[in-house]
């Protein structure tokens, strides 16, 4: 296939391309970097990179992709259990990492190469590179066991991230910041190769700060990229920060993703900036499924519509597919499109379990789908869908209730077995004020007048901090009672 980057053969040579900090390679000097280091890498192997978040990475993946072989991102605080099932099951054959980076035990036995960032050599892709070829092996969380490797291919990555061009009108003028991880779809995929894809620039803030997002969006930079958790602490900024608040005023796209952003941030910062922030949805498996358009509603709560060549369909526990678009039936998200991974790498049996016969792979995230088409996420399927009083409840819009409360801080939502009822729902609350937290009938009463009764907390939990990962998302099956 062509190249993920023509920018680096064919665009503008001194047009900046990355930025980390003080450090920075224009398209010229990224070219130079990653075609000296390409030549040194195995064609069609596997190449794991130590994902800080520094220049060096980001040289070393775009280097793996113009070789032609797959990059396995590996995340610095991984446990060295885990890091040696990644790399007994990867295999790879190199490790790329910044000079001066002191690696893991499980690492050392792996051939290393250090990533020369001023290195110069021709920029050229590998020839024989196939849309079918992996280009990423992405490890999921393993939340239900070891890690599983999502192979990834080259086709996967050009489809999301020409299909988020078109959503979100994005051009080789954008230049887009964030301070997101390197080792995850969202931070590598979106937030460094989108922007090379388009030809564009990205700064990366190395760690996240809302004073180092206001800075660079008032010298230029046109859209963020964020997780909730960045965006709840830009909200909490918002009212004793003039400068921030004109910052996002004048972004030309906010978008939130990797969980629900939820309602009560989304409106505090339209009231403070007069701009919203958008959310899409995807998954280490399937890239982006959907997405509120640059030119659509933005309309909190709501992850948009199917991008171009996705196809979306709600199904029943037994498989029915629901036709209908109420905003109220509640349903798993099943999808199909290019932007699929090709499998579990060396897990033919969990592969399979992924998809149906006909081809449509099981999200596990449940959904409503409005008249007009936007989806709504309402949790996952084996955490947040809530069976209780012969209702589906999904635990995301009892969370954004909570967060309306003026005593609730962070709130999460599982549920628990009920001999009554099935299930019951469980609210786990960091209040705002520790020394007052508000009481259980208090909050189940706020719930019960802006939902409905039966979508009441029967339980509440104070808590000083919610368990969450790198991403910011709730690990919920940390949560128990002991």
């Amino acid at each position: 296939m062509s190249s993920l980057f023509p920018a680096l053969t064919g665009g503008p040579a001194e047009r900046p391309a990355l930025c980390f900090g003080e450090r920075s390679l224009t398209y010229a000097g990224l070219a130079g970097a990653a075609g000296a280091l390409a030549a040194r890498l195995p064609r069609g192997g596997r190449v794991a990179v130590w994902a800080t978040p520094v220049l060096e990475t980001a040289v070393a993946v775009v280097a793996v992709l113009q070789a032609g072989a797959a990059a396995v991102p590996l995340n610095p605080k991984s446990g060295e259990k885990e890091l040696g099932h990644i790399l007994a099951d990867s295999a790879p054959e190199l490790v790329l990492a910044a000079p001066g980076d002191e690696l893991p035990p499980p690492l050392r036995g792996v051939a290393r190469v250090d990533v020369d960032v001023l290195g110069a050599g021709p920029a050229a892709p590998a020839p024989d590179a196939d849309a079918e070829d992996p280009a990423l092996i992405v490890y999921t969380s393993g939340t239900t066991g070891p890690p599983k490797g999502a192979v990834i291919p080259r086709r996967a990555l050009a489809t999301t991230l020409d299909a988020l061009a078109d959503a979100w009108r994005w051009t080789g003028d954008d230049v887009l910041v964030h301070g997101l991880p390197l080792f995850h779809v969202h931070g590598l995929v979106l937030g460094v190769l989108g922007p090379l894809r388009r030809g564009g620039s990205v700064r990366h803030l190395g760690r996240f700060s809302p004073q180092g997002v206001a800075r660079e969006l008032n010298d230029g930079a046109t859209m963020l990229f964020g997780v909730p958790t960045m965006y709840h602490r830009i909200a909490q900024a918002l009212p004793d920060d003039p400068e921030l608040a004109k910052a996002l005023g004048g972004a030309r796209l906010l978008v939130s993703g990797s969980a629900a952003l939820p309602v009560h941030d989304h409106e505090r910062i339209a009231a403070a900036t007069g701009r919203r922030v958008i959310e899409r949805y995807g998954m280490t498996e399937t890239l982006m499924n959907t997405s509120v358009r640059a030119d659509g509603e933005p309309r909190a709560g709501t992850v948009g519509v199917p991008l171009p060549g996705v196809e979306l369909r709600l199904v029943e526990e037994d498989g029915s597919v629901i036709a209908s678009r109420d905003g109220e039936t509640v349903g798993e998200i099943q999808v199909r499109g290019p932007n699929l991974f090709t499998g579990y790498l060396n897990r033919p049996d969990a592969t399979a379990a992924a998809f149906t016969a006909d081809g449509w792979f099981r999200t596990g995230d449940m959904a409503v789908r409005d008249p007009d088409g936007y989806v709504r996420i309402v949790g996952r399927k084996a955490t947040d869908l809530i069976k209780s009083g012969g209702y589906k409840i999904g635990a995301g819009e009892i969370e954004n209730a909570l967060l309306e409360h003026p005593g609730v801080r962070e709130a999460a939502v599982t549920g628990e077995p009920d001999p009554d009822l099935g299930e019951r729902i469980v609210a786990w609350v960091v209040p705002a004020d520790p020394q007052s937290p508000p009481g259980a009938e208090e909050l189940a009463d706020h719930v019960a007048r802006r939902l409905a009764p039966h979508k009441r907390p029967r339980v509440v939990h104070h808590l000083a901090a919610l368990p969450r990962n790198d991403m910011g998302k709730i690990m919920k099956r940390s949560l128990s009672r002991d």
